[in-house]
């Protein structure tokens, strides 16, 4: 058969303008091409597949300028979501050592308590190094086919794959899917990608870190300064404006008081100037604060940078394709997954003004296969979408931020509920329970539909899952109010909240039991 393409070529037909029902069934070696096998496009692979769609993955990991590489799976399964909440816990576990003495349990002294760092980012990569083994078998068992090659536009229906040897792979799909996420960011200063790591690396870091600073302040920079000072690598940040930009601020600021009380230093408004290595192999950073123009530096065994991330569209030749819609950093802009070119999508981290979780690029890439290849109609729903920061005390949050609640409403028409609250676990020993805080923001008008919850706590992630399903299905605070909460837990506390920021009471516990 000729290829249609060919002909099309022949006659000055562009493929772009060509409707779809006029496309010969079979012309193409796929029904779908997805490239990237992260999260969201496995799960839009799996999806398809499961409609009865022929499906490729194109996936190929370009080394970090420290050399670190990995296999498939995406960020969440190899440098993000998996390795960090596996530090986390290991950090929550030598916490939780210290404290065993409070409750009886005769441990070694505390000087005799360390991590063995090599041990524990051994058991970190065993257990990374499964789940790529286990995804590879279960896309083979789909009969999926998976090519470990960098894939690009040739044209809107041809992408080119470029294997690790140089060699490249040509196949055709009537469909394509984007969903190569994104990568660290990488400041314009002397030293940076010679001497510095990002997250694609410290969770499987040759040896300790040691004295570590952190560049950048989101919710990457502060989980992993998190979990290494509790790991008992001194850790410092560097904060170019505010810490978890883009969360709710009173409990940003929570989640740093907390950290600077279990002695991580905090630089605020500087920015890095640069990192030099020095001849003992230490690591020499020099900083400028941006409101003072006061310059600081201090010597690192590990300079860690957290300033952003960037999207991997570059590399696609996406102009080939006709795809046009890109913000400045280089994220395709769609009103739902699917670009300018019609057959085009995208989903996950590649899409602009997104949520960048894991979840949310799996339900989006679900749906939006079964659009393609099951007569589906239900679009993402973008809005209401919980997470939580992992920092040593959690926090979780679902809906709005009070601060942007009160661009959309305006204060006089909202209500915030909140209260301070000492977790049972904390008694014993007596912890610190200065930034445990949750609150509710709502409407003010009955029936008070809440628009935002917001906990710093024990296991914040847990907490707020739960709750997030009544917030989608519209929960007020009438509804929260007669919810009975379980005695004695953190999540109980939402139940509690009665008091509001209008009425100036005092928000702190007066017993557990009242």
């Amino acid at each position: 058969m000729v290829h249609l393409r060919f002909v099309l070529f022949l006659l000055g037909t562009s493929v772009t303008n060509l409707a779809e029902d006029t496309l010969v069934d079979g012309t193409y070696d796929y029904d779908l091409a997805v490239i990237g096998g992260g999260s969201g496009g496995l799960a839009c692979a799996k999806e398809a597949v499961n409609q009865g769609a022929r499906v490729a993955v194109l996936d190929y990991v370009t080394p970090s300028p420290q050399g670190t590489k990995w296999g498939l799976g995406g960020t969440c399964v190899n440098v993000g979501c998996i390795p960090k909440k596996l530090m986390h816990q290991a950090a929550l576990l030598g916490e939780a050592i210290h404290e065993a003495v409070a409750y009886g349990w005769e441990v070694p002294s505390a000087d005799q308590i360390k991590i063995n760092w090599s041990a524990l980012t051994e058991s970190v990569q065993n257990h990374i190094k499964s789940v790529n083994w286990v995804t590879r078998v279960d896309l083979r068992e789909k009969k999926i086919e998976y090519i470990n090659g960098l894939g690009s536009f040739k044209d809107p229906h041809t992408l080119i794959a470029t294997m690790k040897n140089g060699s490249k792979k040509e196949l055709t799909a009537k469909n394509v899917v984007i969903a190569v996420g994104g990568r660290p960011h990488y400041p314009d200063i002397p030293g940076a990608k010679e001497y510095c790591i990002s997250s694609d690396d410290i969770f499987s870091l040759s040896h300790p870190p040691g004295k570590t600073l952190v560049v950048g302040a989101g919710y990457i920079g502060l989980e992993c300064a998190g979990f290494l000072n509790s790991l008992g690598y001194s850790a410092t940040v560097l904060v170019r404006s505010v810490p978890l930009r883009g969360f709710d601020q009173q409990m940003a600021t929570m989640i740093t008081n907390e950290m600077e009380e279990k002695g991580v230093k905090f630089f605020n408004r500087c920015i890095p100037v640069s990192v030099e290595k020095l001849e003992s192999g230490q690591l020499k950073a020099r900083w400028l604060n941006t409101e003072t123009k006061e310059q600081g530096e201090d010597v690192f065994d590990t300079v860690l940078l957290a300033t952003g991330r960037y999207a991997l569209t570059e590399q696609l030749n996406l102009a080939a394709a006709g795809v046009s819609v890109l913000s400045d950093s280089g994220k395709v802009v769609a009103s739902t997954e699917q670009t300018n070119v019609p057959h085009i999508f995208a989903v996950g981290d590649v899409l602009e003004g997104r949520p960048e979780l894991t979840p949310v690029a799996i339900h989006a890439g679900r749906l939006l296969a079964r659009r393609m290849f099951a007569g589906g109609s239900q679009q993402m729903d973008y809005e209401n979408v919980a997470t939580t920061v992992f920092t040593p005390l959690e926090y979780g949050c679902v809906g709005l931020s009070e601060e942007t609640a009160t661009e959309r409403y305006g204060a006089d028409n909202l209500e915030v509920y909140h209260a301070f609250y000492k977790p049972t676990e904390f008694f014993i020993p007596q912890r610190n329970i200065r930034n445990c805080y949750l609150k509710a923001v709502a409407l003010r008008e009955a029936p008070q539909r809440v628009l935002g919850l917001h906990f710093v706590g024990p296991v914040a992630g847990e907490v707020i899952q739960g709750f997030a399903a009544a917030v989608k299905c519209g929960l007020t605070m009438e509804q929260l109010s007669n919810t009975v909460g379980i005695h004695p837990t953190v999540a109980e506390e939402f139940t509690r909240l009665n008091i509001t920021k209008r009425s100036g009471k005092d928000p702190n516990p007066a017993s557990c039991c009242s």
